[in-house]
């Protein structure tokens, strides 16, 4: 019983941890460059003489999921989408942090932004002189064509970067990052499409699903709970006769 009462205790707790990760999927399943959440738990043994028999569900960080959205044009050339691998770098505290989402646009001191937050480049900020028109090519190169001209300049190169998928884990804005904090070098066989948006990578119809499962899940562990509860109640009456 009581061996009975850590399985369906720990297994609750899981259920509900993979529910919250579920519903946040499915919140952000219409938003640009996300990237799904995998919750991941372990077994663990309880230490101690006499609890050999006892297990919990150890919860661990979300992982990342890897799997490419749909790219979609814009027609607006302050959009860009990572084809392949790769995320953009943004400024965040004293550090990075990475996105897939590209939907740029450009704040009155002329930097180059994404939720408020500088977009870096080779040189840090990307900060853009006036202009009349911007295209981002397939390196990441920032083009204008500044005003009164008609030829298009180069003003700074987007910092590109690869984790791989073990070191992959979100800050609590949701952006990637770095499961050691450390910066990323820039990766020059990332590739951009200008002009384009990637959608998310959620499926609405797996996340569905699995929540589905999961309240079956939660459902089989309250019973447990219950049983236990009988058990208990039948071994004090039977003690008590």
């Amino acid at each position: 019983m009581d061996a009975l009462i850590y399985a369906a205790m720990s297994g609750a707790e899981r259920t509900l941890h993979a529910q919250q990760v579920r519903a946040n999927n499915l919140a952000n399943a219409a938003t640009h460059g996300f990237r799904a959440d995998l919750e991941l738990t372990r077994t663990q043994s309880i230490q101690g003489y006499g609890y050999s028999a006892r297990h919990l569900a150890e919860l661990q960080a979300n992982a990342v999921s890897t799997r490419a959205g749909t790219l979609v044009p814009t027609g607006r050339d302050l959009d860009a989408a990572i084809a392949g691998e790769g995320f953009f770098a943004i400024a965040w505290g004293e550090g990075e942090a990475y996105t897939r989402n590209g939907a740029f646009v450009v704040d009155a001191e002329g930097t180059l932004t994404l939720g408020g937050r500088p977009v870096l480049g080779d040189g840090g900020p990307i900060v853009l002189p006036p202009h009349s028109r911007i295209a981002i090519s397939q390196n990441g190169t920032v083009s204008v064509q500044p005003e009164g001209q008609t030829d298009l300049q180069p003003v700074d190169r987007l910092k590109l970067v690869k984790l791989p998928p073990n070191m992959l884990t979100k800050n609590e804005a949701g952006f990637v990052v770095s499961r050691d904090g450390l910066p990323q070098p820039v990766d020059d066989s990332v590739r951009v499409r200008g002009a384009h948006l990637e959608g998310s990578n959620v499926s609405a119809i797996e996340e569905m699903v699995a929540s589905m499962g999961l309240s079956r899940d939660f459902e089989i562990h309250m019973r447990l709970f219950k049983a236990a509860d009988d058990m208990a109640a039948t071994g004090n009456r039977l003690l008590r006769d």
